[in-house]
């Protein structure tokens, strides 16, 4: 599977968060990189979709749409910030 960008899932991010959210920056858990979500590493062909750390590989979001209704991990995140409006 190729990986893409965060920038590949904008609408799905504005879909679970309500705003944009490609330029929130994050703080890795696993290595405390910090870098915006536009940025990560984006596995989105899977049954659900994975964002992780470009630094280490660790794993800093999953989503997944069950029956219409997303469920999100954010588990991997020591900080999520969204961006200034």
């Amino acid at each position: 599977m190729e990986p893409v960008d965060g920038n590949a899932i904008a609408g799905l991010l504005v879909d679970v968060f309500g705003v944009e959210m490609t330029a929130a920056t994050g703080v890795c858990a696993h290595c405390n990189a910090v870098g915006v979500l536009a940025e990560q590493v984006v596995y989105n062909r899977a049954p659900g979709t994975v964002v992780r750390c470009r630094s280490c590989a660790g794993v800093l979001i999953v989503i997944v749409d069950v029956r219409g209704t997303y469920s999100v991990d954010l588990e991997g995140l020591a900080a999520l910030e969204r961006p200034a409006s």
